[in-house]
């Protein structure tokens, strides 16, 4: 007969509790005034053009937000997951592709500052911070998604480091960037034989294909890259022979309770939209919002929407707390898949409290449900994230 296990995993982190400081609260709020002003005026034409937000970039960049989570010897504050989440969340409710920058820049900040040298942090890290340099992450390949073990790419030994060759799709701001944070297999087939690396987007051999279409998140470019026997210096390898895998992992776990936050602001502003229409709208001589079926929709919307707030939140502080990415990994991947799962929901329910106006594009509503599509698709799509679930109940 099997027992509960003495450890009760499913309920080791619920002392880690959160609660928002003053100055997360007064940040929120500063940020809040930037999201309903230049942020939210141009949302709609980032979406319809695919046009570079570079504005924005400098925005972020002047307002002190790209250096939030940096480490202070490194130009940044020091600030926790949870705060850089909530500027997300803020951002997120006003437009989709201006928190993206912020996940562009953070995301090589995680793998550099877990797995990179004391050289290598204090070259790369405070140009990222400053905003003078910019990162893409190259992962994903043509014929290997969620399954990393086996990825494809080789960086073989030669004198002085390694010669990369291989095909990465949906490499994120590629275009724009100066360095890639990519992976490729040093060794033995499976996890164990991966590698990281940093690489010149400049380099000799690299070779980016044109930005892919894309029904969200169309103004941060994505691409196919393309590595051609590229020299790479040891020097650029980041951490230990066949430690990439690893490398990844973590910097995907650190970056979920932060896809759950953008979950968060693009269901607050489908569910605001609907609820301002369900008032004003009439039919049958009264408000829309009036009728129980209806109501009981936005109702729905707004249950599942403070769910997913109080379990992202919790993912965040529990990182905040110490608590390594591989023992917080279960946890964290509850939260992206529970909010990103229901923020789709909100959306599509938002999108039918506007009826027919809701299938056009005068309206905001189906760009939101465009978007709240690729939250349950990055960072490790959910049905990945209920494998680190499940594995993890039935750990023995």
């Amino acid at each position: 007969m099997t027992t509960p296990s003495a450890r009760a995993d499913h309920q080791r982190h619920d002392h880690e509790q959160y609660v928002l400081t003053p100055e997360q609260r007064r940040l929120v709020d500063r940020v809040r005034v930037l999201a309903d002003g230049p942020v939210a005026a141009g949302a709609a034409e980032r979406d319809r053009t695919g046009d570079y937000p570079q504005d924005m970039f400098e925005l972020l960049r002047e307002e002190g937000l790209l250096t939030l989570p940096f480490a202070e010897e490194h130009g940044g504050q020091g600030a926790g997951i949870l705060t850089c989440a909530l500027v997300i969340e803020e951002l997120t409710r006003a437009c989709y592709n201006t928190s993206y920058l912020l996940m562009m820049t953070w995301q090589p900040l995680f793998a550099i500052a877990m797995a990179g040298s004391e050289e290598q942090q204090a070259r790369l890290l405070p140009g990222l911070a400053s905003g003078d340099l910019r990162f893409s992450t190259a992962n994903t390949e043509p014929d290997v998604g969620s399954d990393m073990a086996n990825l494809q790419t080789r960086a073989e030994r030669v004198p002085g480091g390694y010669r990369l060759s291989g095909t990465k799709v949906w490499a994120g701001n590629a275009p724009v960037s100066d360095y890639f944070v990519t992976f490729a297999r040093t060794g033995e087939p499976g996890h164990r034989g991966l590698s990281s690396f940093v690489v010149p987007t400049t380099a000799p051999g690299v070779r980016l294909g044109d930005a892919m279409n894309k029904i969200g998140g169309r103004a941060i470019p994505s691409c196919r890259v393309d590595f051609e026997d590229v020299m790479v210096p040891e020097t650029d390898r980041l951490g230990e022979e066949g430690r990439g895998f690893a490398t990844a992992a973590s910097t995907f776990t650190m970056l979920r309770p932060l896809v759950g936050a953008r979950a968060l602001g693009l269901g607050r502003a489908a569910l605001d939209h609907a609820v301002a229409y369900a008032r004003e709208r009439r039919a049958f001589g009264r408000a829309i919002g009036d009728f129980q079926g209806l109501s009981w929709m936005l109702a729905d919307m707004k249950i599942a929407l403070e769910a997913s707030r109080h379990l992202v939140y919790k993912s965040a502080a529990v990182l905040d707390a110490g608590t390594p990415p591989r023992e917080a990994a279960p946890l964290i991947a509850m939260a992206k898949a529970f909010a990103t799962d229901s923020t789709m929901r909100i959306t599509v329910d938002a999108l039918q409290v506007f009826g027919a106006n809701g299938f056009s594009t005068d309206y905001p509503l189906e760009r939101f449900m465009r978007e709240a599509k690729g939250l349950q698709i990055i960072e490790g799509t959910n049905q990945i994230q209920r494998n680190i679930i499940a594995r993890d109940l039935l750990a023995t």
